[in-house]
């Protein structure tokens, strides 16, 4: 059956359990519940092969009605009930990224999973065997799915759809060993060394993706913090940016409620409280930012009066010549060509956010002006995703000479490369390093 929000809110305020009866040549029974608002659902309970056994479970069938842990809907597929939990209870409430978190889960996870299943079905030994599943992915995708198990089975058992959480007591760690607290390895096949750092931003320069890539690079910003950037965020007397926002999908939003093309570009919160900052602007990105402020005037002047695609001043750093912000996979078709052409490691994008925190920690950065820095909500959250100072590859770290606050470029006549000159008196000021 599908399942709806205002079958499980309602309650019943009463029911009358029927004798032990024939029912097609065996013993069974049947169950009338009256609701709060007067409704009734008639449930039958048949099948069983001899009548004391039927009493047997009328008489369980009473206990659990009188203490209301009477299942009344047990035909509810795992598909419709995780699919109605996500859209109306958790939806609501979540913001961007633990949505996205927990709709990646539960569609690319958990549905094909328990695909054929009911919900009544489901026992510890599927939840093992659904952990050892996700685990194939990775450790931390792993413990979401078992957040997200634990959640939903929860309000199932509150709202009586199962009688017993088979998620409860389900302890990862006698199955996975732990890595040593606030410690884990870097791949450094998944970061940049500062030369080759210094090779992407050059390579960049002429992409629509520079700034992008600066942002990410010199800032250790998030992608959809960097899109979500304006020009009215930064003080440009005390070269500052003040990072408020970030684009994405607003879970509370429909997408047939926004302007078209605008569903995935919505203005949302950002990850955490913690997220929003105030930060120094390196040199040379300071001055990129004025170049394409420039850019932005020029086209907003000459497509403001354009009938067909006329410029939307927004005020977004990173947007199209006609002002519109960059979609979350803009950058994709450019980023992968740069790391293709120039020979560069096939990281992520996001990856460009751990190699400026793994080229601070080389260089002994303190590790509370780098969590302030990236937005962690602690030193341990950046410390549990970062640094093993034994284990990080340490390359080019004297030429580098504390990488951090402000990145100037200069032109070399013969290769036209890029040198990377840092001054951290502004950041050992702010942290007293």
């Amino acid at each position: 059956m599908s399942l709806t929000l205002n079958d499980i809110k309602k309650n019943y305020k009463d029911y009358i359990v029927y004798g032990v009866t024939t029912i097609k040549k065996k013993y069974g029974f049947r169950i009338k519940l009256i609701f709060d608002d007067d409704t009734k659902k008639i449930i039958q309970k048949s099948g069983y092969e001899k009548k004391s056994i039927a009493n047997k479970y009328r008489d369980e069938t009473i206990a659990n009605l009188k203490n209301h842990t009477f299942v009344i809907y047990e035909k509810i597929s795992f598909v419709d009930y995780i699919k109605m939990w996500f859209d109306e209870i958790m939806t609501p409430i979540l913001k961007y990224n633990s949505y996205m978190s927990y709709r990646n889960i539960i569609f690319n996870y958990a549905i094909p999973f328990f695909d054929n299943l009911y919900l009544t079905q489901i026992n510890i030994g599927h939840i093992k065997k659904f952990y050892n599943f996700v685990l194939k992915k990775s450790l931390s995708v792993c413990k979401l799915a078992k957040t997200v198990m634990n959640t939903a089975f929860d309000f199932a058992k509150l709202k009586n759809l199962i009688s017993i959480n088979p998620t409860s007591n389900i302890d990862l760690s006698k199955k996975i060993i732990k890595e040593e607290y606030g410690i884990i390895k870097i791949d450094p096949n998944k970061t940049l060394s500062l030369e080759q750092t210094k090779t992407l931003i050059n390579a960049s320069k002429n992409t629509p993706i520079y700034l992008q890539i600066l942002f990410a690079l010199l800032m250790g910003l998030r992608k959809q913090e960097i899109n979500g950037l304006k020009y009215s965020d930064i003080d440009y007397v005390n070269r500052k940016l003040y990072i408020q926002r970030q684009l994405g999908v607003d879970p509370k939003k429909k997408k047939e409620e926004c302007e078209k093309k605008t569903y995935t570009k919505q203005e949302i919160e950002l990850k955490t409280l913690n997220s929003k900052r105030e930060l120094d602007i390196p040199d040379m990105l300071f001055e990129a930012i004025l170049e394409e402020r420039a850019k932005y005037e020029a086209n907003r002047r000459r497509r403001i009066n354009d009938k067909h695609t006329p410029f939307t001043d927004l005020d977004y750093i990173c947007c199209s010549t006609y002002g519109r912000p960059r979609s979350k996979g803009f950058h994709w078709k450019y980023y992968n060509k740069l790391i293709e052409e120039n020979n560069l490691p096939k990281i992520r994008f996001h990856d460009l956010r751990h190699t400026y925190t793994t080229l601070l920690l080389n260089n002994n950065y303190n590790l509370k002006a780098i969590s302030e820095i990236l937005g962690h909500a602690s030193t341990i959250v950046t410390v549990s995703n970062y640094y093993d100072k034994n284990k990080i590859v340490i390359d080019c770290s004297e030429e580098m000479n504390q990488y951090v606050d402000k990145v100037k470029p200069k032109e070399n006549e013969i290769n036209n490369d890029i040198t990377l000159e840092i001054n951290t008196n502004l950041i050992a000021k702010k942290f007293a390093l």
